[in-house]
């Protein structure tokens, strides 16, 4: 591996590692004896209708930003959460798993449906314009960035790495780290669910 690769994998690694640290401390800080996450939004899902907030009251949302294009963390995450949507069987129609692009500049609609037929058919993939992203992602305190290099041939996002869950009136409830076993999540959700 040359120098230069090297110093830009570390770089992608510790800004990572920054970004999932600062999503965490704002998790940790509360307001009242609730944390400040997610709020209002207005996307478009990927069969290009317009969706906002309001499309997944009455659900438990586990909510999780990422992009298509990244080569490792999201499409780990995302087959976690469809592994543990399986594992819930029909409870799994209590969950709206809802997946928000960090980089809308290549996550179109017509990439976010191909995206889509890999995992759960229960998510929904969402994108939006630059400022509608920034917008969603201030809501739910996500770090994101584009990284470029002379090593890659195209860019890649840092972000940070939560799987959000809200209850059915939109409130923040819990969270999942990267890495969180399927079954972990399942068990969870499946106490979340019974109340």
């Amino acid at each position: 591996m040359s120098t230069r690769v090297f110093f830009f994998v570390v770089t992608l690694l510790s800004a990572t590692l920054i970004g999932t640290v600062t999503a965490g401390y704002f998790i940790w800080q509360a307001r009242d004896g609730q944390v400040d996450i997610g709020g209002p939004f207005t996307l478009t899902d990927q069969t290009g209708r317009t969706v906002t907030e309001d499309a997944f009251e009455g659900t438990w949302q586990v909510v999780f930003f990422g992009y298509t294009f990244c080569p490792d963390i999201c499409p780990t995450d995302l087959a976690t959460m469809s592994a543990a949507l399986d594992d819930l069987g029909p409870l799994a129609d209590e969950v709206s798993p809802i997946f928000i692009s960090i980089d809308p500049e290549r996550d179109t609609v017509e990439q976010l449906a191909s995206y889509h037929e890999y995992f759960h058919p229960r998510f929904s993939m969402l994108t939006g314009t630059p400022e509608q992203i920034g917008a969603v992602a201030r809501e739910f305190r996500v770090y994101y960035a584009k990284v470029e290099s002379d090593a890659a041939s195209d860019y890649l996002m840092d972000h940070s790495s939560i799987t959000y869950v809200l209850d059915p009136a939109g409130d923040y409830v819990t969270h999942f780290s990267h890495g969180t076993p399927a079954e972990k999540i399942a068990e969870t959700l499946r106490g979340l669910i019974a109340g």
